[in-house]
């Protein structure tokens, strides 16, 4: 039986759960304005007339994603709305505009390393013992927060890079098929979400997850620019 996403962190510890809470709801909201602001530079303002330029999570949060992410653990927000026929180049352009969302989330991360990295670790944390998984530590506040903003905000940026639809990766894998390969970018486009869900949802119910394995070496390089490792 899978857990309860962020409601059973919340349930097992507040404070965990609010800082999750509130570093998801920011790097959500920054990843869907770093998608609006790119579109809108490159001559698209349909998402800021549906006032997406914000940073207000207000505009960008899906209640169904949200839902997902307090009961399972993964969610989505509102995907910010392009219309390619404003863009100059309209295959570049929406590749260069899905990429904008991830790039967002891998700035992000290396800033809270690099904070990390000047506060220092022995300020964040403090060395209690070991475990199966190797040493274990007590965090500050701080450092909760800093390893959370740093860890989540990596997770979505690799997440999202996935080269299958519905998520940026898939759109600009692509953006290279539509050029070279029409008909097995339709394919990829067509049967993608049905694939990322599954995979989704075989780690939800076996605890085997795939996007996880993806993911272990990057929270690795995490833990290495930031010096905590």
């Amino acid at each position: 039986m899978w857990d309860l996403g962020l409601l059973g962190i919340l349930i097992e510890n507040l404070q965990a759960g609010l800082i999750l809470i509130v570093t998801l709801v920011f790097s959500l909201s920054f990843h869907e304005f770093a998608h609006a602001y790119t579109a809108y530079k490159l001559g698209d303002n349909t998402s800021a007339r549906q006032g997406r330029l914000t940073l207000n999570p207000a505009a960008h949060l899906d209640p169904f994603g949200s839902l997902m992410l307090l009961l399972v653990g993964f969610g989505y927000a509102k995907p910010v709305p392009v219309n390619p026929i404003n863009l100059n180049n309209p295959r570049t352009d929406m590749m260069e505009i899905a990429f904008a969302g991830p790039a967002s989330n891998l700035i992000l991360c290396l800033i809270g390393c690099l904070v990390i990295r000047l506060v220092g670790s022995d300020e964040i944390r403090s060395f209690v013992g070991f475990n199966k998984f190797g040493p274990v530590y007590n965090y500050t506040n701080l450092g909760m927060i800093l390893v959370y903003f740093s860890n989540i905000n990596m997770l979505l940026a690799i997440f999202n890079l996935i080269p299958v639809h519905p998520l940026d990766g898939g759109q600009i894998f692509g953006g290279f098929l539509d050029k070279r390969n029409p008909g097995l970018s339709y394919k990829l486009r067509a049967y993608g979400p049905r694939v990322l869900m599954g995979v989704i949802f075989f780690g939800i119910f076996t605890g085997k997850s795939i996007i996880g394995l993806i993911i272990i070496p990057f929270q690795f390089l995490v833990s290495l620019i930031s010096g905590l490792y």
